[in-house]
Parts: C-alpha cells; sequence; structure tokens
C-alpha cells in the first residue's frame, strides 16, 4: 500500500493548494525560473520550501547529507549534486546560491565522531569525508559549541567549493550570481546568515536592517 500519510497529503493538495494555484502549476508545466537555488541537507527537519515559505517554482532544491558542495571535478562516475549546480546556474540562469546548513546534522555529527559504517558500503562515511578540510575552521574540537561551529564551517567551506566550479566563479565575477551562506535551528527556529566579509553568522534581517527572530508571543485562544 501507498503510504497512506502521503495518500492523505495529496487528498488535501487536491481539495485546497492545486484549485487555489492551479495557472500557477499551469504555467510551472512548461517553464520553471527559479531565482535562488538552495543546497541543503538532506535531513526531514529542514525543508528549504518549509524555511522560506516558498511556493512552487520558487526555489531550485539540491538536498544531500550535510549540505555538502563537493569541489569541482569531471573524473569519477556520478555527480548529482554537481550535476544539478550546473542546471541551475547555466541552464537555469539562477541569481543566488544558498547553501543552507543547519543544527543537530547527523552527517556532521557521523564526521566529527568517527561513527560506525551504517553499512558495508559506508556511503555516508565516504560522502562526509568531504567535511574535512573544514574542520580546521571549525577550532577547538573539545569545545561544548563545535558541533555548531563545525556546521557553520562546512557552510563556509562549500561555498568555497562552489568556486571552484568555473561557470560559479565567472558568473559571481560578472556580477549575475550571488553566494549566501545560512543556518537553521531546528528547536528555536533562529535563522542565522553568514557575512561574506568576516564568515561570522548572525541573525536573518528585514530590509531596515531589523533582526528577524521567532516571536515569543503566545497567541491567546
Amino acid at each position: 500500500m501507498f503510504p497512506h500519510n502521503l495518500t492523505e497529503g495529496y487528498r488535501s493538495f487536491l481539495s485546497g493548494r492545486f484549485p487555489e494555484e492551479r495557472r500557477r502549476f499551469k504555467e510551472l508545466a512548461t517553464s520553471q525560473a527559479p531565482e535562488v537555488l538552495v543546497i541543503s541537507c538532506c535531513d526531514s527537519r529542514v525543508a528549504p520550501e518549509a524555511v522560506f515559505d516558498a511556493g512552487p517554482g520558487e526555489l531550485f532544491v539540491i538536498r544531500n547529507v550535510a549540505n555538502i558542495v563537493p569541489v569541482y571535478e569531471t573524473g569519477g562516475d556520478y555527480h548529482g549534486t554537481s550535476a544539478a549546480i550546473e542546471f541551475a546556474v547555466v541552464g537555469l540562469k539562477v541569481k543566488h546560491i544558498v547553501v543552507l546548513g543547519h543544527a543537530t546534522c547527523g552527517g556532521i555529527k557521523a564526521y566529527a565522531t568517527k561513527a560506525e559504517p551504517l553499512s558495508k558500503g559506508n556511503f555516508i562515511g565516504k560522502w562526509t569525508s568531504l567535511v574535512a578540510p573544514a574542520e580546521a575552521k571549525a577550532g577547538d574540537s573539545s569545545a561544548p559549541d563545535y558541533l555548531t561551529r563545525l556546521e557553520h564551517a562546512m557552510v563556509s567551506q562549500s561555498i568555497e567549493n562552489l568556486l571552484t566550479f568555473p561557470f560559479v566563479k565567472e558568473a559571481v565575477e560578472t556580477g549575475e550570481l550571488t553566494l549566501h551562506g545560512a543556518h537553521f535551528g531546528i528547536a528555536n527556529g533562529v535563522l542565522l546568515v553568514r557575512d561574506p566579509e568576516t564568515g561570522d553568522f548572525g541573525p536573518a534581517t528585514d530590509g531596515t536592517g531589523r533582526a528577524l527572530r521567532p516571536s515569543d508571543t503566545i497567541a491567546c485562544n
């Protein structure tokens, strides 16, 4: 049987969102023109469309373990993340790329704790070995906030790796593309944005420079 929760979700979609956005879906059937590529972790708790309240066609999303961008290389056999980056930048001409890390990332923790392989193939271990260059940026591994700093460092490392792609570097240099880093707190809903000059992470702000934070107000019944 197809998963019951998905069937019920689709039922809700047919009676709610689809009729409301039918024209939008009809337009998307023939083309897409998202301006933002989000490279996020595949963790089920961090859905970019939910975090950024985005509708169909607004975001082009790549998700993998620990939001890792590998360095540009043409060897090997399969390059899923690189292929999607190529399509977004060269094909769709996105204007922004956001690398979105998150709190309590299992992939980052697996690398930091040298976790035992989950299978003989050790696919996770091999993939998260790409975190290694970020390790030096995270500082003292015995510090209580080390995992958070390693999560931040991986976002920065992925941005650096993006610039090894010739077509990304060219688009950035011509001003057609801007790279961003961010980090989402699952438990508290706080979105931190990376300062491109310092590499530090601070609260996201609105157009007036006011920090955006989850409201402490509890709605009254």
